[in-house]
């Protein structure tokens, strides 16, 4: 492609580069591709530019369109899990024995369960996260890499670097490749089904409450949220979890309050992380969730998030009993799962250590974490395997296949980092919102893509801690 080429020529001219990179930056600010920096991550009288590549990255065609066309079959499934209370539990049985924190998240949703779901609407917004594989014949197989159901993030500001790859395309006379970097309207797409759930609960005067950390380094990306749902007209305050649990109560129709404010949805922003707890926000995640407010996502969502059961759906026959009489639904699901092994006790998950213990270099060790920054890799696997492989705590890891994807070359624009051409790789992020109403779903769609991409350097990902940066597809 044209941009491999100018890359290459761009590279040996360092005059050239520095003043491209600056516009580059400059257009950033000029569009609000900004985000707050981590010395200061509660002011924003300090800014710095969201990180991005300096070019789109190669995606094909193929496997973006595969993955956008399947995104709605994932948010019934995600849906259909959540209602589904014996899979769950059949599911996570092995990990909530393993795992403190998914424990105490299904403990919550034993508890709410036991009492009655007092909510009917259920809201969805999540993003499903790809690697395009690369076959021998030249092609390249779409390969699932996790589920995101609470927190999902990469819209908000993200939504302006395509105006700033379109005019860098064009700068450098490369005009048609900018005619193939395209808006996605992430943002007001999803929060459309924050909207819907809104209207559906039936209270002008009720807030939607954006639960967030005490560090907001990515509080300008909410802002983008809430003036959408401020330009409907819809109120949205910002609360932590000791501000719930402080000033937060149930009425006796367990309808949700705080600072004299009925709450008709909680948004979770936060809360995807064990040191996002203490014994006192445990206490206020269980007050959100016996509540009448929607959760997005309510507790059963979040466990439909777990790579457990990410693991479970891919054992033969699983997705058939979401979706009887539906293979070609089944198919279009089936097709983007890379190899998935359980490390529960007995001899199914005897034989995925000793697999693993083989060839690590084979394989990704996954706990049951979000956020990045957390999978383990090549000898790391082998310490942990070995440190565990006789007891319970194994089951608390699933093994996943490890994808070798696409690699490219790009420059990646973050604060701090030297400008270098870089060997890089990309994750497909795909976004879907869905509203259920009872049996009825209301709203069910693909809300856009993103491109997240890294330098192969790295074996994890992550947007905060500094490893990956923002970019777009650039279809070929």
């Amino acid at each position: 492609m044209a941009t491999a080429v100018f890359l290459q020529q761009l590279i040996s001219d360092p005059d050239r580069l520095n003043c491209l990179v600056e516009e580059a930056k400059e257009l950033a600010f000029l569009h609000g591709l900004v985000m707050r920096t981590l010395e200061t991550p509660n002011s924003s009288e300090v800014v710095t530019h969201a990180p991005f590549t300096l070019f789109p990255s190669l995606v094909s065609k193929a496997a973006l369109l595969q993955a956008l066309a399947v995104q709605t079959h994932f948010n019934t499934l995600v849906d259909k899990i959540s209602q589904d209370p014996d899979f769950l539990e059949e599911a996570l049985a092995g990990t909530v024995q393993a795992d403190d924190f998914t424990a105490k998240l299904f403990d919550i949703y034993k508890q709410v369960q036991q009492e009655g779901r007092t909510q009917s609407i259920v809201l969805g917004l999540n993003r499903i996260d790809y690697m395009e594989d690369p076959m021998e014949d030249g092609t390249s197989s779409l390969k699932q890499i996790e589920i995101n159901t609470i927190a999902a993030g990469g819209f908000g500001v993200s939504d302006r670097l395509p105006e700033v790859h379109r005019h860098i395309l064009r700068s450098v006379g490369l005009l048609e490749e900018s005619k193939s970097v395209q808006d996605t309207n992430r943002t007001s797409r999803m929060s459309a089904a924050l909207a819907k759930a809104w209207e559906l609960y039936g209270q002008q005067e009720a807030v939607i409450l954006f639960l967030v950390e005490e560090f907001q380094i990515s509080k300008l990306t909410h802002r983008c949220i809430e003036k959408e749902l401020w330009n409907r007209n819809i109120p949205v305050i910002r609360r932590k979890f000791e501000d719930v649990y402080s000033r937060g109560s149930l009425d006796g129709d367990k309808k949700m309050f705080i600072d004299g404010l009925e709450v008709a949805v909680v948004y979770y922003r936060y809360g995807y992380m064990p040191g996002h707890y203490t014994e006192e926000t445990w206490d206020a995640r269980l007050l959100m969730e016996r509540s009448q407010a929607v959760k997005c996502p309510d507790i059963s969502t979040h466990l439909a998030g777990t790579k457990k059961v990410q693991q479970v759906l891919a054992r033969p026959g699983v997705l058939e009993k979401f979706f009887p009489d539906q293979p070609q639904v089944v198919e279009q699901i089936r097709a983007t799962f890379a190899g998935l092994y359980t490390l529960d006790m007995g001899p199914e998950g005897d034989r995925t250590v000793a697999m693993a213990l083989a060839d690590p270099d084979q394989f990704v060790l996954k706990p049951q974490r979000e956020g990045g920054g957390n999978n383990s890799f090549g000898e790391d696997i082998v310490r942990i395997l070995q440190e565990v492989k006789n007891d319970q705590r194994r089951a608390s890891y699933i093994l996943m296949e490890r994808i070798r994807p696409r690699t490219g070359q790009n420059i990646l624009l973050r604060r701090g980092l030297p400008v270098k051409l870089s060997s890089v790789c990309s994750e497909i992020g795909v976004y879907g919102a869905y509203v259920r109403h009872g049996g009825e779903m209301i709203l069910n769609e693909a809300a856009g893509h993103a491109l997240r991409t890294k330098s192969i350097e790295h074996n994890d990902a992550g947007m905060i801690d500094g490893v990956t940066v923002f970019d777009n597809p650039l279809v070929i």
